[in-house]
């Protein structure tokens, strides 16, 4: 059945929304939580779905290019089968390791070249290969290959970037179209807007994309450096441009307030690496801004992380046995702390999504956003004291 994207309801912007997909249904907004090498870091695969509430994941089409490579994915039974998840995965094309490992790759017309930061050795991705790949391996989503440049850039190299993503996810629509059905299951693509922080550029790109009639659009080059503010703004610019029909994704965005904020602006999906990394250094999410487990401050604090959170350690743990695991360097603790920040995340979301229902998201916004940033504001005061002390 070809997946189906539904509005269930808006408030201002915000949208709730259902991508229907053969592989389950997801309710937006939604959080992805990343396992970029066929795995959510930290995480058995049975916990995304109980008790983490994950309803689709992601992967990245570069990382599983170098291991365990497309061949022994395929030999596996796909992605799917492979990393023990049933439901949809959305995999990244491998555009933003274009930014991420500049010194270690070459941009043409044709494609990029990278050298391997594993060994060395060449890779070679063309808008035509990250497409079968992702095919290959069985992707629900995949991304069009795209050139993601940093910001703040020249506007030179920002119009080239967004020439090239253009061609490129034309030239990606050409292997199979914008959707195309195996072993009776149907996949789909979607594009990514460039443009850095020119809002022109981001319309630009936009329109274009939307040309190729794709079956969704992702915001990407964003959070590589820019403000907030010019965030926001080329979000709002490139939402403008977009069908009100087809999901759209913020890419690699980011704290709980900067979801609360893109969905504001009408975006559907978001994903970033955040919740998993601050979690193995120790750092979990609540209402009230972001606690450091390892600070003294909690040695004696028998409370949990957040009365009410559903995860394993606030059901059943303290804050003060959390910061012990990790000063004792036991892995436990990375484990338990990535489990409630996903649990945060992924609630946050469905939070969200009853707001919009119930036509009170604009309030509830501002709540959150208030309360969020109070706590963030006091605990950087008691860090700043702590030191004036020390």
């Amino acid at each position: 059945m070809p997946m189906r994207f539904a509005i269930d309801a808006t408030c201002g912007h915000a949208r709730a929304a259902t991508l229907a997909t053969d592989r389950g249904r997801v309710e937006t907004p939604v959080f992805m939580p990343v396992g970029t090498q066929a795995t959510v870091k930290a995480t058995p695969p049975p916990w995304l779905r109980d008790p983490i509430g994950a309803q689709i994941v992601l992967g990245n089409t570069y990382h599983l290019l170098l291991r365990p490579g497309v061949e022994r994915i395929e030999r596996a039974g796909g992605l799917h089968r492979f990393m023990g998840w049933d439901g949809p995965i959305l995999t990244d094309s491998g555009g933003y390791q274009v930014l991420s490992l500049a010194e270690l790759r070459r941009v043409s017309d044709r494609g990029v070249t990278f050298r391997s930061h594993v060994d060395g050795a060449p890779l070679e991705l063309t808008p035509e290969s990250a497409v079968e790949a992702q095919i290959r391996i069985g992707a629900d989503i995949a991304m069009a290959l795209d050139e993601c440049v940093r910001i703040p850039c020249t506007r030179e190299a920002a119009e080239a970037a967004v020439a090239r993503t253009t061609a490129w996810a034309r030239r990606g629509r050409g292997v199979a179209g914008a959707r195309w059905t195996i072993d009776g299951v149907e996949r789909v693509l979607f594009g990514i807007v460039q443009g850095a922080s020119w809002a022109d550029l981001r319309r630009r790109s936009a329109r274009q994309l939307v040309d190729l009639d794709l079956a969704g659009y992702a915001i990407g080059g964003l959070s590589v450096g820019e403000t907030p503010d010019v965030t926001w703004a080329m979000t709002e610019a490139t939402v403008e441009e977009l069908p009100a029909d087809r999901p759209r994704y913020l890419m690699g965005v980011g704290t709980p307030v900067d979801l609360v904020e893109a969905v504001a602006r009408g975006v559907d999906m978001a994903d970033c690496v955040m919740p998993t990394r601050n979690a193995r250094n120790g750092t979990v999410f609540t209402r009230d801004g972001r606690v450091v487990l390892r600070n003294a401050a909690h040695a004696d604090a028998f409370e949990p992380i957040e009365p009410g959170c559903r995860c394993l350690a606030c059901r059943t743990l303290s804050r003060a046995y959390l910061r012990h695991l990790f000063i004792a360097g036991e892995i436990l603790g990375p484990v338990l702390a990535t489990q409630h920040n996903l649990v945060f995340y992924c609630d946050l979301m469905r939070e969200m999504r009853r707001e919009i229902v119930a036509g009170t998201f604009d309030a509830w916004r501002r709540a959150f956003v208030e309360r969020y940033t109070a706590g963030e504001r006091a605990r950087r005061a008691r860090g700043a004291t702590s030191r004036e002390a020390t």
